[in-house]
């Protein structure tokens, strides 16, 4: 498969959130980049992006077949975790460990609760069996894989009528070759089977968290596989016929029949859109130092530039099930418009995680809500118009609204509608800004050091209020904010991350090793991006390893970039690194102290071919739109309302003011100006 458009001028991005459906779309003719937004259809989310894609064709007069490339990033995978809409699975490990899932890392997350949730397990014990084989850590085999019991074993699946398979044997990642033996077997028995091998999906020292990666992943197979299988069928439509990628946990994208083997890498695929925008952001501003807020209907994400690039970390979570395997570094809170205010027996007002969705969402939204939301609560107050809303596609019930906050919140605490609803914003700006104090100060970071970058349909009504309570002084509005997820998604590359674990001191007696196993993740880097159609002038490479202090039980990812590469020198620059980031996150680092590299990792980066945008000139119309009474907080206020679309260079917007686009609205708080910066973003400064 190619990885060019075939002279086919458009390249279309899609966000796939929880409540709205996002779009970009990149004409290569003129550079230009314009926005779409449609409601998602949880039912089955490829009909939402089939009736946006068809939506933007007719507001901005293109033909489908025009299409070459769609960049496709999907929260299918998540929500089928959090939702538990699995396959039944099984899991087939080495004899005697078949309770990992369950024993876990004995975490105790509530530490004076005397009953804690257990971990979620997601194969019961009557579906987990063992493997009469047993591999040393060293590769060698202790035990040969009995072929003789194996069927039996199938049989025991076939009973079963299991839907797909997980493979995790002891000590794979060292040697493989039991696993793959075993699913020569399985499939050569039950063709249809789909089978996931932890040394496929993550290679990885660590059993308890290599089996929940290759279980999950394995669970997922079927449903992003039916999932595909939808969107394919509909990709005939009005000759829509594009190449597809699909968006992945580490901020690139892959082709749909790597996404159908190793779906677990999915989890992340919508919100790394928005960090990869954010980093993009960072470049054309020439801000280094960026904290990344992307607040949609459902949640908020935070996510962190710092020096230019976005943190990725090698394990991450979903719904307390570990991932190992690469992703953006991310904190995600459920606080978006969609989240739902509400006041507890003991008379204390909350907001969130629970969200109104897409359907019903917001009591505004006419679609029988009936619980206030912080979309609610910020139509109240005046900050949205219910006649501009969606830039007047959809109209707000300001009523409805109204009434539902009054009912459910101001009669609850004895307050008027308009206190009840700053209420909630009040408590929802104290969860943001707490989500954003959490990943800069993990990280030892100061927030005075950074610019918020805010994105999401809904995070520009917020941004200000949280960043003057950080001590932030600097707001940073992109252009499109509402669709800037599909924005970092159209400007992705292919990205496949390969890793192999071998614990070996940093040392100079190491470097022959460590060149071998490089020198062997690099070839398997180019075979995969040779099969993904990339060619070679367009194929980048990066090296990182997981390194930590002798005796610890964790490990950093620091980056192998150096000039010097895998030489002395260059292993030297990696321990210092290494030493560097230590002192930075943990306030403490040992020069003189026992490095070692745990695992090395290679990044294979396809290059896509990248066509400029170019900013459209504002059209020949007023910047301001007139005035508007708002509660800025305190008390109801007659402000300006200006049209972020028709801004000229040099306007200067001063606080309280609203700034309205078609997919997203800002609210300046007192005390701070904004204007047009680079690049088109609308930069507001505090004093």
């Amino acid at each position: 498969m190619g990885v060019e458009q075939d002279g086919r001028p458009l390249r279309i991005a899609v966000d796939i959130g929880g409540t709205f459906t996002d779009l970009q779309i990149l004409d290569a003719r003129d550079g230009s980049v314009r926005a779409w937004k449609t409601p998602t259809t949880p039912e089955d989310p490829s009909v939402g992006l089939m009736q946006g894609v068809k939506e933007a064709a007719g507001r901005f007069g293109f033909k489908l077949a025009e299409v070459g490339l769609l960049m496709h990033g999907t929260t299918i995978a998540t929500n089928a975790v959090l939702e538990r809409r699995l396959a039944r699975g099984a899991l087939l490990t080495t004899a005697g460990f078949e309770d990992v899932l369950e024993i876990t890392r004995h975490v105790r997350r509530e530490l004076y609760r005397l009953d804690p949730d257990p971990f979620p397990v997601l194969v019961p014990r009557d579906r987990r069996l063992g493997v009469p084989e047993r591999m040393r850590a060293d590769g060698t085999a202790e035990l040969p894989l009995d072929e003789g019991a194996m069927p039996a074993l199938i049989g025991r699946l076939r009973e079963m009528r299991v839907e797909a398979v997980a493979v995790c044997l002891l000590h794979s990642y060292a040697n493989p070759a039991h696993e793959r033996r075993l699913k020569e077997l399985i499939a050569a028995a039950m063709p249809e089977l789909p089978v996931s091998l932890s040394s496929e999906v993550s290679p990885e020292i660590r059993e308890y968290e290599r089996s929940s990666t290759t279980v999950l992943n394995a669970l997922l197979m079927p449903v992003v596989r039916a999932y595909l299988d939808r969107l394919r069928s509909r990709l005939g439509e009005d000759g829509f016929r594009p190449t597809v990628f699909l968006v992945q946990s580490n901020g690139g994208v892959c082709s749909p029949a790597v996404a159908a083997e190793q779906p677990a890498r999915l989890l992340l695929s919508g919100p790394s859109g928005g960090a990869l925008a954010a980093a993009r952001i960072a470049g054309l501003l020439g801000r280094p130092n960026l904290v990344a807020v992307d607040m949609g209907g459902t949640s908020f994400d935070v996510s962190v530039v710092q020096g230019g690039r976005v943190s990725v970390v090698t394990q991450g979570e979903v719904d307390r099930l570990p991932v190992r395997l690469p992703m953006v570094e991310m904190r995600t809170i459920g606080a978006g418009g969609g989240s739902i205010a509400d006041v507890d027996a003991g008379g204390r007002l909350g907001v969130g995680p629970r969200s109104a969705g897409a359907r019903p969402g917001p009591v505004a939204y006419g679609r029988g809500g009936t619980e206030p939301t912080v979309t609610d609560a910020n139509l109240v107050l005046n900050r949205l118009d219910p006649d501009y809303f969606l830039g007047g596609t959809m109209r707000l019930d300001m009523e409805a609204a109204r009434d539902a906050v009054a009912a459910r919140v101001g009669g609850k605490l004895g307050m008027s509608v308009e206190r009840a609803a700053q209420g909630i914003l009040t408590v929802t700006n104290a969860a943001l800004g707490a989500a954003v104090r959490l990943s800069l100060f993990e990280k030892g970071l100061d927030p005075r050091d950074f610019a918020l970058l805010s994105f999401g349909g809904a995070g520009g009504l917020h941004a200000t209020e949280v960043a003057a309570e950080m001590g932030i002084g600097e707001v940073i509005f992109p252009r499109e904010p509402g669709t800037l997820s599909a924005y970092g998604i159209l400007f992705g590359d292919i990205a496949q991350d390969i890793a192999r674990s071998r614990v070996l001191p940093a040392e100079r007696a190491s470097l022959p090793e460590i060149a071998a196993m490089v020198g062997g993740l690099r070839s398997d880097a180019d075979a995969r991006l040779a099969a993904d159609g990339v060619d070679e002038a367009r194929r980048r490479f990066e090296v990182a390893a997981d390194m930590r202090y002798r005796g610890q039980a964790f490990e950093l990812l620091v980056p192998w970039d150096e000039p010097a590469g895998i030489t002395e020198p260059g292993l030297d620059a990696l321990a210092s690194r290494f030493h560097t980031m230590h002192q930075q996150r943990f306030s403490y680092s040992e020069p003189g102290g026992a490095v070692e590299i745990v695992t090395l990792r290679v990044k294979a980066i396809g290059l896509l071919p990248k066509p400029d945008d170019a900013p459209a000139p504002p059209p020949a119309r007023a910047s301001r739109k007139g005035r508007r009474r708002v509660f800025d907080g305190a008390e109801w206020r007659d402000v300006p309302i200006w049209d972020r679309d028709a801004l000229a260079p040099g306007e200067r917007i001063e606080g309280p003011a609203i700034v309205e686009e078609p997919f997203a609205t800002h609210f300046v708080a007192a005390g701070w100006m904004a204007g047009l910066g680079a690049a088109g973003a609308l930069i507001a400064r505090r004093g």
